[in-house]
């Protein structure tokens, strides 16, 4: 008789290998598991016929097996028995097809219905929690498919330093669905993302990495659906190795991998990176009231946080939380990103709520298991890691306090710019006192008040706004949320905006308001690219997008969401201003140092940093403590080639004049700096045309306009 295929508790999932598959899952509070495979009964009839096979193996709470004669291509789910006792957490129930956690392609359900709920619920989706389901979900459920081994081939990143990142956060489908020159079948995809229209805006823009919002596959929740809406975003995860089906330019699910890696390869060439925001902090079958898909009938009293009664504790404000205490999910996430950096060549990572990875039983630890893993683990160690350092649980705001080689969203950057520039200008404006110079000035040099420990600037990813929140058009125009699209009768959505409407709320025709708010733009954005730190841009800011006032769209898939590509001539100018920030961020070394400032004076006989008044004297203590001051001078030196990039081509000059009736100003008198050359004013809608200005000398007195920023070049 001949032996029996040997069969290993690892790596987790379906795997082919000759004459089949292999097959492992962690459900280690089962009394038994099988390997369910799906064919039609008839094509296109969306009737499936099951074939249940036993995992005949069980390793320390992973069963496994080999299946005969199975291929790349085949439908699969799981069904899991064991007890039905949710005080303890056990949810077991096989009249659910599950999906496999480790899925690499995913059919989704169309929408959720009452057969995706383990326990019982009616057409409303609401019901006893406590009490078992027994209808099949099988004709409704996500499938999983068996996919073969990416082929390999050389890895094509960039391999971007820090120093030299500008960072662009987007939506797959909003940044292409309207794009000029993507063709209609591509737009709102991954082959989207890879046509020429696109990168040619992204490189002329000059930004080196693409952020995505989420693209591992999601599922909608039941309120959304209810009111015909869904998670535009992606923030609610149904497979952390899949890429999301929707945003694929192919019909065939079995080619969404090679369509999501050929994007991949062909920004890489173009030099950009790709870097994932995740979401390992929850998953998509929120509380315990929710459906039943995958992780909560595999092992909910593993996968998630549950308190004594078998309820969820929710960190996330999603329903549920990843127990990132268990080991298991510990090498879920670990074997998620593995996969996204060696198969599929992403460059780095957003991690969504980052505190809950690193909780124990509630606190958070800097020197938790998981983060500990991230940071040793080899495949990770060339990846880009960014922390959102909050989460709603208790003592859940922890920026600067993620270890090292964590970058952060620097929310105090966020706040502090947008006071100035706005809330501030806002009371300058009223005739109130405005606030002062000092969070300014710590924010634009680096944020060492927060990124200490042996950190450096570079940990701060600076940002004025995000994919929540308004757009930096919006900041300017809106003084409150406008979120009635979203359904919730205007609940949701911070309160928390900053913002200022610069005298009439939303759409105006007055030329001066108009005038006003689009400085205000250029101020932030110049504020944001002239700082230590490492910046990123929100898609459609470079040219003034709206999303009329909404500032928590994540329902909207509509063209709120979606960013609209015929420019008026203002938005043309914007454009162009910030194609030359950032080229003239990429140009200087002086404005992205790995170090923080010291102060101290350098080879050049300047000093790294060096702070002036409006008369051109040095700033005292009585200044940094003035609540009033609203203008500053900083000059940044150029770095020595040994700490700098290769092209450090000058000293800069910044120029804050936040005054409504801005004093004269004497440019600082420093030796050995000879002259000073304007390279931009916020003033102007445009940038300068090459050559168009003149060289100044030391102590010559300017007159900058109300309410603008000015750069110089020092020599």
């Amino acid at each position: 008789m001949a032996s029996p295929v040997r069969s290993l508790p690892y790596p987790l999932g379906v795997h082919p290998r000759d004459g089949g598959v292999d097959v492992a899952v962690m459900a280690q509070h089962a009394d038994r598991v099988q390997f369910c495979l799906l064919d039609p009964d008839v094509p296109s009839s969306g009737r499936w016929s099951e074939r249940r096979i036993d995992l005949p193996n069980r390793t320390y709470g992973i069963w496994h097996g080999f299946v005969p004669d199975v291929q790349p291509g085949q439908r699969y789910g799981l069904r899991v028995h064991g007890e039905w006792d949710p005080r303890r957490g056990h949810r077991h129930n096989p009249a659910k097809l599950l999906l496999d956690p480790y899925a690499r392609a995913i059919v989704p359900p169309q929408r959720l219905r009452p057969e995706l709920f383990g326990h019982q619920v009616g057409a409303d989706l609401l019901g006893n929690h406590r009490i078992q389901d027994h209808r099949d979900s099988a004709p409704f459920a996500a499938h999983g498919l068996v996919t073969a081994a990416p082929t390999a081939r050389p890895s094509t990143k960039p391999h971007t330093p820090w120093a030299r990142t500008v960072i662009y956060e987007a939506h797959v489908r909003g940044l292409t669905q309207n794009l000029p020159g993507v063709p209609d079948a591509l737009r709102g995809t991954y082959a989207g993302l890879a046509h020429p229209a696109t990168i040619e805006h992204l490189t002329g823009l000059g930004v080196t990495a693409l952020e995505l919002l989420p693209i591992h596959a999601s599922q909608s929740e039941a309120h959304l659906e209810a009111r015909g809406l869904s998670n535009y975003w992606g923030y609610n995860t149904l497979g952390f190795f899949a890429p999301n089906p929707g945003y694929a330019a192919t019909e065939d699910p079995g080619l969404v991998v090679a369509e999501f890696r050929q994007m991949v390869q062909t920004l890489h060439e173009a030099g950009l990176e790709v870097l994932l925001d995740v979401v390992y902090n929850h998953t998509c079958e929120a509380g315990v009231t929710g459906p039943t898909l995958s992780w909560r009938g595999l092992d909910a009293a593993t996968y998630y946080r549950l308190d004594g009664d078998g309820r969820d504790i929710d960190f996330t404000g999603c329903g549920n939380s990843l127990d990132a205490t268990q080991t298991r999910v510990v090498q879920l996430v670990l074997d998620s990103l593995r996969y996204w950096v060696q198969e599929m060549d992403v460059d780095g990572f957003r991690f969504d709520l980052a505190p809950t990875l690193a909780r124990g039983h509630n606190e958070f630890h800097a020197d938790h298991p998981m983060l500990v893993a991230m940071r040793v683990d080899p495949v990770l160690a060339g990846a880009k890691l960014i922390a959102e350092p909050w989460d709603v649980g208790p003592d859940g705001w922890r920026t600067g306090q993620f270890p090292p080689p964590f970058g952060e969203w620097n929310d105090r950057y966020r706040d502090d710019v947008r006071d100035f520039w706005l809330t501030s200008g806002a009371r300058v404006a009223a005739g109130e006192m405005p606030g002062g110079l000092r969070d300014l000035g710590t924010r634009i040099a680096g944020s060492a008040d927060t990124f200490q420990s042996g950190r450096g600037p570079l940990a701060s990813v600076n940002f004025i706004t995000a994919h929540d929140g308004f757009t930096l058009a919006d900041l300017t125009a809106y003084n409150v949320k406008h979120n009635q699209d979203n359904g919730e009768d205007n609940r949701d959505g911070t309160e928390n905006n900053r913002s200022w409407n610069h005298g009439v709320e939303g759409d105006t025709d007055d030329p001066v308001i108009l005038a006003a708010r689009r400085r205000s733009i250029r101020n932030m954005l110049g504020t944001l690219l002239f700082s230590a730190g490492v910046p990123m841009l929100v898609a459609g800011d470079e040219f003034g997008r709206t999303q009329a006032g909404n500032n928590n769209p994540y329902s909207q898939n509509s063209p709120v969401s979606w960013l609209d590509w015929e420019l008026a001539d203002w938005q043309e100018d914007l454009l162009a201003t910030t194609r030359h920030l950032i080229s003239l961020r990429q140009r200087f070394g002086a404005v992205h140092p790995s170090r923080f400032f010291t102060g101290e004076q350098g080879p050049s006989g300047l000093r790294d940093v060096a702070w002036f008044a409006e008369d051109g004297a040095e700033m005292t203590m009585a200044h940094w403590g003035d609540g009033q001051r609203r203008m500053l001078q900083v000059l940044f030196a150029e770095p020595p080639a040994a700490i700098g990039p290769a092209e450090t081509t000058g000293s800069l000059l910044l120029v804050i004049a936040g005054a409504a009736q801005p004093p004269t100003v004497i440019l600082p008198d420093v030796p050995p700096l000879s002259s000073y050359e304007l390279l931009w004013d916020s003033a102007e809608p445009r940038p300068p045309a090459p050559g168009s200005t003149q060289a100044l000398t030391p102590a010559t007195e300017i007159a900058p306009s109300p309410d603008s920023l000015r750069l110089y070049v020092a020599r």
